[in-house]
């Protein structure tokens, strides 16, 4: 099996921008190039999935890098891991993880009603009265990333409110969208094979698109502002 990299980052539920990212910082090996285009294979799928339970973890990218050179040469990392590229393990996601509610609480103790918060948001959910499980390992790293970088863990709870109520909004449109073009189409065809094939290969495509281009554009946008302000441009 071959992949595009649009198609890579679909089938590893991650972005294009991602694996871009990867090859930058060298954990993704490069693609077999095929005149212009470039194929990744089974290989680059199990490994983009490694990398996302690394990440899940909390381990960085310079970490991550020097952890998968040591398995390329061949040492014994997989009990350490606790993955396999050989195993199913890696399609399950990372084995499921318990914290007790005090534990939450102290974490996010500088957060007015913090537990409460962040169990709202979606990072966490209850397993009983006193145990919670992480529920969202992205945004659990994505709110670290930005407190290590300065940014207040109240702050960023209140734009992610924001930013659920954006991002749903725009769902909505593609979603709308696809029911007023493909969809009509589709129920106007002769709902043959080639119809519903054309139709599941579309309705792939607008399930992953709108997430790619939605982050691109916006990450376009944040460089644009800071780079408009003569001070920050500068850094």
């Amino acid at each position: 099996m071959e992949y595009t990299i649009d198609e890579l980052a679909r089938e590893a539920g991650t972005t294009v921008r991602s694996l871009r990212v990867y090859h930058e910082r060298g954990v993704l090996p490069p693609p077999r190039v095929k005149g212009r285009t470039g194929f990744y294979g089974a290989e680059h799928l199990n490994r983009v999935r490694t990398i996302s339970r690394l990440l899940d973890r909390g381990i960085k990218l310079n970490g991550i890098k020097e952890l998968l050179a040591a398995w390329d040469r061949g040492d014994d990392l997989g009990d350490v891991l606790g993955v396999s590229e050989d195993s199913d393990e890696l399609a399950s996601g990372p084995a499921e993880e318990t914290i007790p509610a005090t534990e939450l609480e102290r974490r996010y103790r500088e957060v007015p009603n913090g537990l409460a918060r962040v169990v709202a948001a979606g990072l966490y959910e209850p397993v009983d009265a006193t145990t919670y499980r992480p529920a969202d390992h992205t945004l659990i790293r994505v709110l670290d990333q930005m407190a290590a970088a300065g940014i207040p863990v109240d702050d960023m709870l209140t734009e992610l409110k924001k930013l659920r109520t954006d991002t749903d909004r725009i769902a909505r449109r593609y979603v709308e969208l696809f029911q007023r073009t493909a969809w009509q189409a589709y129920q106007q065809s002769e709902q043959f094979d080639a119809d519903r094939a054309r139709l599941t290969e579309s309705l792939g495509v607008v399930k992953s698109v709108p997430g790619q281009v939605t982050g691109e554009l916006v990450n376009r946008f944040v460089t644009q502002y800071f780079d408009e302000d003569s001070e920050l441009a500068e850094l």
